[in-house]
C-alpha cells in the first residue's frame, strides 16, 4: 500500500481549490480513473446538466432520474459518506471505501 497524501487541486471550471484526499486517490488508482479536473460541486452540476451519467447507473433511479443522496458520517473511518437513503442512526453507514470490505463479509 502506498502512502499517498492529501493534495489540493484547482477546478478547471470554477478555478476554486478542492481537496483530493489520499483515500480518494487510492480509490481512483484502484479503478484506474484519471485525476479529477473539477471540484465535487462542478462535477455534480455538469452531471445534472447532462441528464445524469451514461457511464453508470449509480446516482440514478430506475426511470433515469437523479437519485437524491444524503450526507452521513462513515461508521468506520468518520469521513463524510453520500448514501441513497435517509440515515436513521439505527444501522451503521459506510463511505464507498469502507463499504466494499463490509459488503464482502455479508456474502
Amino acid at each position: 500500500m502506498s502512502m499517498m497524501t492529501d493534495r489540493t487541486l484547482t477546478c478547471s471550471d470554477c478555478n476554486e481549490a478542492f481537496m483530493f484526499t489520499s483515500s480518494e486517490q487510492e480509490f481512483y488508482a484502484e479503478r484506474q480513473f484519471s485525476e479529477p479536473r473539477r471540484c465535487p460541486s462542478c462535477r455534480a452540476s455538469r452531471k445534472l446538466s447532462r441528464g445524469g451519467s451514461s457511464e453508470s447507473a449509480r446516482g440514478s433511479d430506475s426511470y433515469g432520474g437523479t437519485r437524491q443522496m444524503f450526507s452521513a458520517t462513515c461508521s468506520t473511518c468518520g469521513r463524510e459518506a453520500k448514501v441513497p437513503f435517509q440515515p436513521t442512526g439505527s444501522k451503521p453507514v459506510y463511505c464507498s471505501d469502507c463499504f466494499t470490505p463490509q459488503r464482502s463479509s455479508y456474502r
